[in-house]
């Protein structure tokens, strides 16, 4: 099932089921605004009967004849909205109440008990509360829970109230990830990680040191004391995150469970229980430092790519002139789909292959023996009467031409950057040796003034994890080399933050105590390393995962899912022959998926990657099971680095995630959790547009008549000076009624 498809059936079956046979107005806030286009197209909605789409926010004129439906956000503000559009006045004829989310008893009660109430047609919790991105990717798109999650406190009287932050942004994100299980119908088993290693972080680490106390000393031991390194305490006792967020999300599938006792709905075909394994970044900090060379993953990190799928290119049109275009990197692109989760050298085979077979099926002309990526170029000229196949063709043969570009560029010598990076990742060279020469190979490039100073902070960091912490004189000499700016230096310094040993004195032993990765043949030297995620699915998957390091939240008991157990979990009926899958390679050549496979869902808490990404896609393709993962956000290298550089400030003001977070005046008392999301989807009603000015019917004055504009009369057919219409948006200037009747028809059907 894709999660994409699922989201957007939701959607249109409930606008199907508002008012059947009537039209109807669809009111949403920004938001839900949001939510619904990303999956939506305006003319899907429109075909459904509907007129125009309204926020919540902007004056919207009293249409007493018509059907509204509500799809916006439980926040009391909505409420209050709601009810004021059938307060004193009826702005419509009836409401159709959708919230995107689960409404409180409290909010539902105002509602029952407001003015409103004898219009309320139907008021509906959707679950729907998540950014479905791929096929078998969600996100929660906020990147500031990194800051709440991992910086640590400067003080302990400041730990309260960081604690509480961090609480609230962890039911948050309990919530949307069960509105994820809610959607699809199943109530997993839930595993979380739980490192003995170290201690937790952020706000639920101890304070460990009075900061008078440590003025005076040296980064070494403030950095080992920060630590605790050499230690050999048990520390699987703590409050880890990813344990806290596991127990919330069993709270929030619990209390559906008993509002919707027949919940998950049998199916005809029955699936095996699924499976929730909740992770943090901390478990691999290797994953988002290292060079990637498939096409996805290699694109965001090196081209300006927006959000992870806007992406602007030069392509020669029908004319023959340079024309530049955005696209939107979407699954509704059949060869992005294809080569996304390729190496790059395979990827511009396939866009050799598909433009030579697209060619040869059009009857256009093809230079035969294509076998680069420049020769592409000459095959795209020939497709000038092709513009939605040459629009496709010309944006992937300018990513991966850009792309390749980059890697070959001589200055930067990103080849020989990232053979250093592997050989840190995985503790080999290509030809499996210890690479004893690492540091031969490394000093070089880190002196090199050409070399980028983000690929150096990448790769000085991948060495100190490989060598579990360098001497205090060491790190100074790599800083020294690499010539970092003293932000650069805070980002590796605030690896320690996440439990990273950045500094060790001679003789301490390694405190490397985690999880060891399963390492795997690569056909390409420079892709040795894989995510360490994806061994721990395949040993969860195969019933090997340690329960002491992943334990369950509820004890399975003989209800434990294994291979061969089923259980009665499936979709809803309604969605059941609306599943579409659209990762090729991924499917059975014939007969397409069985539809009892079991689901297993990730979540990765402050931030996943695009490798660990496509390694749920791989074992989907691999094995009898369908995995979801899903994350905070999605990382890139250069954006997880900027987040580092501020992160022992708390709030991480310089950082481009942190611009997202919540207000910094909320209190450290406990405080609703209503209160807290009321916060977060704060909007501001705009004005309602002036009142019409009285017309001045009395002649102008001989002194004034000069300077004055002149005014319509009541008879006149045409008006000077702004448009005086109570709908936002329409036409201003001197215009004849027909004409801003006409306006006012072509701006109603979408009303922003």
């Amino acid at each position: 099932m894709s999660l994409i498809e699922l989201v957007k059936t939701k959607f249109l079956d409930e606008i199907r089921a508002t008012a059947p046979g009537q039209w109807k107005v669809l009111v949403v806030d920004e938001h839900s605004k949001r939510l619904l286009t990303a999956n939506v197209k305006d003319n899907d909605i429109l075909s459904e009967r509907v007129t125009m789409i309204d926020l919540i926010t902007t004056y919207r004129p009293p249409e007493p004849n018509m059907q509204a439906m509500y799809l916006v956000m439980p926040t009391t503000q909505n409420i209050d909205r709601i009810i004021k559009d059938f307060t004193d006045k009826q702005n419509y004829a009836s409401a159709w109440l959708y919230f995107t989310d689960r409404i409180t008893e409290r909010l539902l009660n105002r509602l029952v008990q407001s003015p409103a109430n004898p219009y309320l047609q139907k008021v509906s919790d959707m679950y729907i509360n998540f950014w479905a991105i791929e096929s078998q990717v969600f996100s929660l798109y906020s990147p500031s829970h990194f800051f709440t999650m991992f910086s640590p406190p400067r003080s302990p009287s400041a730990q309260r109230a960081a604690r509480d932050r961090l609480d609230e942004d962890l039911r948050f994100a309990a919530r949307c990830i069960a509105n994820v299980c809610i959607k699809m119908n199943e109530n997993p088993v839930i595993r979380y990680y739980l490192p003995s290693h170290h201690p937790a972080v952020g706000p639920l680490s101890t304070f460990h040191r009075k900061q008078a106390e440590r003025e005076d000393s040296g980064r070494a031991d403030r950095w080992r004391d920060a630590l605790g390194v050499g230690s050999k305490v048990d520390h699987s006792g703590d409050d880890h995150l990813c344990k806290i967020l596991a127990v919330m999300v069993q709270e929030e599938l619990d209390m559906y469970k008993r509002v919707n006792p027949d919940w998950p709905e049998p199916a005809q075909i029955p699936r095996p229980q699924s499976v929730m394994l909740i992770t943090d970044r901390t478990m691999d900090m290797i994953a988002p430092f290292v060079h990637e060379f498939t096409y996805q993953a290699m694109a965001n990190d090196l081209l300006p790519i927006i959000n992870g799928n806007k992406f602007q290119y030069e392509f020669q049109g029908a004319n023959g002139l340079k024309q530049k275009a955005v696209a939107t990197l979407s699954e509704n692109d059949s060869l992005w789909v294809e080569t996304r989760h390729l190496h790059i050298k395979e990827t511009i085979d396939k866009i050799i292959a598909s433009l030579t077979e697209f060619n040869e099926a059009n009857g256009v002309f093809s230079k035969t023996g294509t076998t680069s990526i420049e020769d592409v170029k000459d095959m795209l000229a020939g497709l000038g009467q092709y513009q939605e196949g040459q629009e496709q063709f010309s944006l992937h043969y300018n990513m991966a031409a850009q792309c390749m570009d980059l890697f070959g560029d001589a200055k930067r010598k990103l080849a020989a950057m990232a053979n250093v990076e592997q050989n840190c990742a995985t503790g080999q060279t290509a030809e499996g040796k210890a690479p004893k020469m690492l540091v031969e190979e490394m000093i070089p490039l880190l002196a090199d003034a050409d070399v980028l100073n983000l690929d150096k902070v990448r790769v000085v960091a991948l060495y100190i994890m490989y060598r579990d912490g360098v001497p205090e004189e060491d790190r100074r000499r790599l800083f020294e080399h690499c010539r970092l700016s003293r932000q650069e230096r805070a980002a590796i310094d605030n690896l320690g933050s996440m439990f990273v040993r950045v500094t060790r004195a001679a003789g301490e032993r390694d405190t490397r105590r985690g999880l060891k990765n399963r390492l795997t043949e690569s056909d390409y030297d420079l892709s040795r390393y894989r995510p360490l995620l994806k061994t721990v699915l395949e040993d969860m998957i195969a019933n090997k995962l340690d329960p002491s390091i992943f334990p369950y939240v509820k004890d399975p008991g003989a209800s434990a899912p294994s291979p061969t157990k089923t259980s009665s979990a499936a979709p809803p009926t309604s969605l059941r022959n609306k599943a579409t899958w659209t990762k090729a390679g991924a499917r059975p050549a014939a007969g397409g998926r069985a539809d009892n496979r079991q689901r297993v869902f990730v979540f990765v808490a402050g931030g996943m990657t695009y490798s660990e990404i496509r390694c749920a896609y791989e074992i989907s393709a691999s094995t009898p099971k369908d995995v979801y993962i899903g994350s905070t956000h999605t990382l890139i290298p250069e954006e997880f680095i900027e987040d580092l550089k501020t992160l022992d400030g708390g709030a991480g003001q310089s950082s481009k995630s942190a611009s997202s977070s919540l207000p910094e005046d909320r209190s450290a008392q406990t405080r609703p959790f209503q209160v807290y999301y009321d916060q977060r989807y704060y909007t501001k009603d705009e004005p309602p547009p002036p009142p019409k000015p009285t017309p001045n019917l009395a002649p102008p004055s001989n002194a004034n008549s000069s300077s004055r504009p002149s005014v319509s009369s009541a008879n006149s057919g045409t008006s000077m000076g702004r448009s005086n219409s109570p709908a936002p948006g329409f036409g201003s200037g001197a215009a004849s009624e027909t004409d801003k009747k006409d306006k006012a028809k072509k701006k109603r059907f979408l009303g922003f």
